[in-house]
């Protein structure tokens, strides 16, 4: 366990490492061609020493409910079923199981590091399928994406999920494979029904420029009917995981601000944009890219019709965690340019600097404002329960949070919490 790195500069360092990679990257594009022995040799170099410390670092993090949210509450269950306790809950039930059965032979770090491999490791193998020796550019713009980290180390189930839907692409010609690694996907977490099921309407309608139309209406029609589309599809008789994003009973997560997040649709547009220039403006043909990107497209098209509800943020996911894929493909396929080396570098520059400025600037700057305005309201003042192996304590992070009863079997009847 890495327990020598204070947990108050865990993302940091991982940003700015992540930063210092970006600016390596462009450095060393003005100085070498893209297919040039000495590129692709630090590109390997470069890639392997990346993926093997970011495994380890993400895996090996310490427990923290304050630092890691969900972290904690994986760490309690894992930790209950070491202790016999049994699977109670009907929601994700196998994965419930799998930390079960994982509990027999390994402690819950062990748990940690695993899940943080079956996280990182897929992204490393849809880049190789696809790119060969140039898989380490794929590799980068995934890792530096804006939600990486967050489902690293907080929605673990969810961002394990995305991966094996990940593996899952790596096989489009092998509908058994496929078929195995996207119910794997449902089996952790169910809200990846949504592209799945959007994955497989691109094999009826798989034309990118009316989906992107479509993207684009979205936005107008959320505007003007977002309340009724929200209203509409939490009734629909969803599954539960994704009618509780709906409608606000999502499970524990950083809840973002509730409202019409044009920062996020402008990172969202990014995807856009990459797909309408090289398809449109350049000519790009590629029947599994035109699946790729037109999921993407309808995941996010639904997420913006919803983008008033809470929660909303893990419901962009189920796109954004393709997206940096979606603007490399490309540009690792065909040639377009003539320092093409060059441009690569300054698109994966351009995709992090989202990144790291809403680090910097709103959850650095503005987001600590917002909680300290909260804070001097008395009204608004709500407290999370955060649970570590040795202690319970109260912090005020998040609002209207509901403690699941199998977490603490041990203290439903009598817990006293006193609020000091």
């Amino acid at each position: 366990m890495i327990d020598f790195i204070p947990l108050e500069y865990y993302y940091d360092i991982y940003i700015n490492i992540s930063l210092f990679l970006v600016m390596a990257n462009m450095l060393h594009a003005y100085t070498v061609d893209l297919n040039s022995q000495k590129n692709l040799n630090f590109l390997n170099v470069a890639g392997y020493f990346i993926l093997f410390f970011l495994i380890l670092y993400i895996g090996l993090r310490p427990v923290s409910g304050r630092y890691f949210v969900d972290m904690a509450i994986y760490n309690i269950q894992f930790n209950n079923y070491s202790f016999g306790a049994k699977v109670t809950t009907t929601k994700d039930i196998y994965f419930e199981y799998f930390m079960k059965f994982l509990s027999n032979f390994m402690t819950s770090h062990g748990f940690f590091l695993l899940m943080s491999f079956l996280y990182i490791f897929p992204l490393y193998l849809i880049s190789k399928k696809y790119f060969k020796q140039y898989w380490f550019y794929s590799f980068l713009i995934l890792i530096v994406s804006f939600s990486f980290y967050s489902y690293g180390t907080n929605g673990i189930r969810n961002g394990v999920a995305t991966s094996l839907f990940i593996l899952g692409l790596c096989f489009p010609k092998n509908k058994i494979k496929i078929s195995i690694y996207f119910i794997l996907a449902v089996l952790i977490h169910k809200s990846m029904m949504l592209p799945i099921a959007a994955y497989a309407l691109t094999s009826v309608y798989n034309n990118p420029r009316t989906y992107i139309k479509a993207w684009v209406l979205s936005i107008p029609v959320s505007l003007a009917m977002g309340s009724v589309f929200i209203s509409i599809f939490s009734s629909l008789g969803f599954d539960s995981r994704l009618a509780g994003y709906i409608s606000g009973q999502g499970e524990l997560d950083d809840v973002i601000q509730v409202g019409f997040r044009w920062d996020f649709i402008f990172y969202s547009f990014f995807g856009v944009f990459a797909g309408w220039y090289f398809i449109v403006k350049k000519g790009f043909h590629d029947t599994l890219y035109f699946k790729i990107l037109n999921m993407y497209l309808i995941c996010n098209s639904f997420w913006i019709l919803v983008i008033r509800a809470n929660f909303s943020n893990r419901f962009a996911y189920l796109s954004w965690f393709i997206m940096g894929f979606i603007i490399i493909y490309p540009l690792l396929k065909q040639q377009f340019f003539k320092n093409q080396q060059l441009i690569i570098a300054k698109v994966i520059f351009a995709y992090f600097m989202f990144t790291y400025l809403m680090n910097v600037i709103y959850y650095g700057i503005i987001k600590p404002y917002q909680e300290k305005q909260k804070m001097q309201d008395p009204h608004n003042i709500a407290y999370n329960l955060i649970a570590t192996e040795s202690n319970l304590y109260l912090d005020s992070d998040y609002l209207g949070l509901k403690i699941p009863p199998n977490i603490f079997p041990n203290y439903s009847k009598n817990l006293e919490i006193k609020i000091t």
